[in-house]
């Protein structure tokens, strides 16, 4: 880099300041909190965190010296960057399921239309036409909660909470309702996938191994719930679960 393009001193010396102001208002925010994640803490967090970055740069160019400031980011790199108390906010869900028995699925369409003159079943229309039969006759949470007797079978699915400046006109994202989400401005998200299970395994084979022992307790009920829970992973603000 040119001497004409370092920066200045004052502009070092500035970038210090402002790094401070930061921590003050992080320590802040912590002193403040309200819950284990007060989007204050996170947005002071983030907040510090571009400070001491461009601090450690401006020195890096100045004097070729660094840091040791190791900020932790997200595993996809979004930190949450929204209001920290925010006004509106959507919740977006995604579920994803495999056919397994395509027969138990159409037959089940083929019940729910029997029985209700609005289901319109279209002949031979398959799996496609089924699937808009029962979404028309349950409610998600319900065809989730039953899934096996439509002979599906759970894939992964994930719950993101974003936060919004103000909640959209009626009919305003119709068109494309998920193609306006900021990742930056996903408060919470709650992934289930069956990945978890697996990292969890390990552990469950050590207590397999101290039961066989006779040093575990190895009650029937121990531990955390089984099912769609034991697959869950629930992150704080702006973080992805590992």
């Amino acid at each position: 880099m040119s001497d004409a393009a370092l920066p200045t001193v004052a502009e070092v010396r500035a970038a210090a300041e402002a790094v401070k102001d930061a921590l003050d208002r992080h320590l802040a925010a912590v002193e403040s909190r309200i819950g284990d994640e007060d989007p204050a803490v996170y947005a002071a967090f983030n907040e510090l965190a571009a400070a001491a970055e461009e601090y450690d740069e401006l020195l890096y160019d100045r004097y070729d010296e660094v840091t040791p400031f190791e900020i932790p980011t997200p595993e996809d790199g979004v930190a949450y960057t929204g209001p920290v108390e925010p006004a509106a906010f959507s919740v977006l869900i995604r579920r994803d399921y495999a056919v397994v028995e395509p027969a138990r699925l159409i037959a089940q369409a083929e019940r729910v239309a029997s029985h209700d003159r609005d289901a319109e079943l279209v002949e031979d229309g398959g799996t496609a036409g089924a699937l808009g039969v029962l979404f028309g006759e349950y409610e998600p949470d319900e065809i989730a909660s039953r899934y096996k007797e439509f002979g599906l079978e759970e894939g992964d699915s994930t719950l993101w909470i974003a936060a919004l400046e103000e909640v959209a006109e009626p009919g305003d994202w119709l068109g494309a309702p998920f193609g306006e989400t900021d990742l930056q401005d996903v408060l919470h998200r709650f992934d289930v996938s069956s990945v978890f299970d697996e990292e969890d395994e390990p552990f469950e084979d050590e207590d397999e191994d101290e039961d066989e022992d006779g040093n575990g307790a190895g009650h029937e009920g121990d531990g955390v719930g089984g099912g769609e829970a034991a697959g869950r992973q629930s992150a704080a603000p702006g973080l992805t679960p590992a």
